[in-house]
């Protein structure tokens, strides 16, 4: 039997689109740094996915005789001030975390999208409103803005997701009409225009996938950031409120007691370390293997 011209060219396509993912797997698994912070985000995603069940102990039990236990005593990683499993607590820790940096991800890129296209496409006046306003967010130091809405909403999960995301959405404004500006005079948009395509459409169907592994990419990066500032808000008491486990804050609640019981500060200064490393280098690891001018 034969197939027709149009199965062939869809064969052809999806033969050619498999090719092209291969190839971007191949040159990011040949940056061994990529595969490394790739690993190290999958183990902290894993591990706090699956923290009820990795847990040894009830992250908020209380054992007062046990306090400032040191590693491997009576618990793996050691006690706190209050005698609770430090690896329990680092487990669900990693939860607030990530769950900030996930959902502010979500608000910042959703407003850069919708501002970034806005101000690319419309150009003249709304352009030039949009991105005096970007400026004027851009000029306030990132941790005194967060400190500022999370004054103002009062210190929870929540309000730290809304500040880092408000704090990252100008940063993704810019990006998202850098590219914009760069795709809206090319051939394919020309042709769509002509045919009567709305800019809602044009947006959504040819300039969005063109920059999407640009905003992935940025995103990657950006998380690592919006981990940092979610520690420093929780170190500052702005941030998750006690008892809920928080990198931030258990190393504020131990820098009390550095001399007699070092590892209630260090582990989770250990454990931030490593999350902000691994999204930075799975970040810089994409962007070398989507950039065409990266590839060699």
């Amino acid at each position: 039997m034969r197939l027709s011209s149009k199965t062939r060219g869809l064969g052809a396509s999806e033969s050619v689109h498999r090719t092209g993912i291969q190839q971007l797997v191949q040159r990011f698994a040949r940056n061994q740094l990529a595969v490394v912070g790739f690993i190290l985000v999958l183990a902290i995603s894993l591990a706090a996915v699956f923290a009820p069940v990795l847990a040894p102990h009830d992250p908020l039990d209380q054992n007062l005789p046990l306090k400032r236990s040191l590693p491997g005593q009576h618990f793996v990683l050691g006690a706190d001030e209050f005698g609770r499993d430090i690896l329990s607590r680092l487990l669900f820790g990693g939860r607030s975390a990530l769950l900030v940096g996930v959902l502010s991800f979500a608000v910042a890129a959703s407003i850069g999208l919708v501002l970034g296209m806005v101000s690319g496409v419309a150009a003249g006046i709304v352009d030039d409103v949009i991105m005096r306003l970007n400026d004027i967010v851009l000029a306030f130091p990132y941790l005194l803005l967060a400190l500022l809405i999370v004054t103002a909403l009062g210190p929870s999960v929540l309000s730290t997701t809304i500040a880092v995301g408000l704090w990252g959405a100008p940063s993704f404004v810019r990006l998202v009409r850098a590219e914009v500006i760069a795709l809206r005079n090319r051939e394919f948009i020309e042709a769509a225009r002509a045919v009567g395509a709305r800019s809602s459409a044009i947006m959504v169907r040819h300039l969005l996938p063109n920059f999407a592994g640009s905003l992935i990419t940025f995103g990657t990066l950006f998380m690592a950031r919006a981990i940092l500032v979610e520690a420093a808000l929780s170190f500052l008491g702005l941030g998750v409120q006690p008892p809920t486990p928080s990198w931030g804050l258990m190393v504020s609640s131990g820098r009390d007691f550095l001399r007699v019981a070092p590892h209630i500060s260090t582990l989770p200064g250990i454990a931030i370390m490593l999350a902000v490393l691994g999204f930075n280098l799975l970040g810089d690891g994409l962007r070398d293997a989507l950039d065409p001018k990266l590839r060699n």
